[in-house]
């Protein structure tokens, strides 16, 4: 006699399922095909309503609270920061970035491109001995660490020297300019 089933019936009689996922005793059939359904309500309330619509054509109300009045371009808010972004002192705290940060970046790749390409191409130039047990491919791998350090550190003093007082003073221009659109309020 062959191993007792969950269901009390021997396996392997040939009469019955063989295995719990074929035991449906008990259990509607599973539809033959259709859309899956869940019978779970955090999937049919989908963040208290902000869900998918009803239909194609149906549109979703957007809660009051949620409402968002956007004045034009010539006003408002948005006007405040588009004028700032428009003005000279905008337009020289970006400049003094990209003038950092897009040769450091070409600097950096280059480096590390040199650094993969030697490793893949001349491994017989990396595993030269330089002291000791110290070869040139961890010489170049542990210049990578100081590298990247030495451009965080002069990233920074980059900004905190050339780049922070201008930008902190845009900040505080922009915030006083749209307090002034909502009639002094803080």
């Amino acid at each position: 006699m062959g191993m007792q089933s969950p269901n009390a019936r021997p396996s392997g009689a040939g009469d019955g399922p063989q295995s719990p996922a074929e035991n449906h005793e008990g259990h509607a059939p599973a539809p033959a095909a259709g859309p899956e359904t869940y019978d779970d309500p955090w999937y049919d309330a989908l963040a208290s309503g902000w869900g998918e619509p009803a239909g194609p054509d149906a549109a979703v109300e957007v809660p009051a609270a949620r409402r968002v009045q956007r004045p034009g371009p010539d006003g408002g808010a948005a006007g405040v920061y588009l004028a700032v972004q428009r003005s000279a002192a905008f337009q020289e705290v970006r400049s003094r970035y990209r003038r950092f940060v897009v040769p450091m970046v070409a600097v950096f790749l280059g480096w590390y491109t040199a650094y993969v390409v030697a490793a893949t191409a001349a491994p017989g130039f990396m595993a030269r001995p330089v002291a000791g047990a110290m070869n040139v491919a961890l010489l170049a791998g542990l210049g990578q660490f100081l590298s990247t350090f030495l451009f965080t550190w002069a990233y920074a003093r980059h900004a905190r020297l050339r780049r922070d007082r201008a930008a902190l003073e845009l900040r505080w221009d922009t915030q006083e300019r749209a307090r002034g659109l909502r009639g002094g309020a803080s």
